[in-house]
């Protein structure tokens, strides 16, 4: 621990939310398939995107490669990292404000309808 430091924090700030995704996902090599899920979920929860950029590691359409992606929110981010060799996906939503982070699960939930989700949510 930092001197001078408290593992206190007198109300939480927002929410974060750990979505991992496995089984039959599609689109997990390809950052155009991505970009607009997780703009939808921005926008789903009210959010305020500032800006977004994604990253596909190989070539487009393959399998040889995943897609790192951020979406930068006024009230945090969504974040998405996929190994689409594994069929596996990490997802990050942290929210603070008025955002409906909620909505924005739901909307991740959809696109990835068929797949295997464990959602977490925690007080931050």
């Amino acid at each position: 621990m930092i001197e001078g430091a408290t593992n206190q924090v007198a109300s939480a700030v927002g929410t974060h939310v750990l979505i991992d995704v496995r089984g039959r996902a599609h689109g997990l090599d390809d950052p155009a398939a991505l970009e607009p899920i997780l703009r939808e979920a921005a926008l789903a929860a009210g959010a305020t995107i500032l800006e977004s950029r994604f990253h596909h590691f190989g070539e487009t359409g393959s399998e040889t490669g995943g897609v790192t992606g951020f979406v930068m929110l006024s009230e945090s981010h969504i974040s998405i990292h996929s190994w689409p060799e594994l069929s596996y996906a990490a997802l990050d939503i942290f929210m603070c404000g008025s955002a409906r982070i909620e909505a924005a699960i739901a909307v991740i939930e959809r696109a990835f309808e068929g797949s295997d989700l464990t959602v977490r949510r925690l007080a931050r």
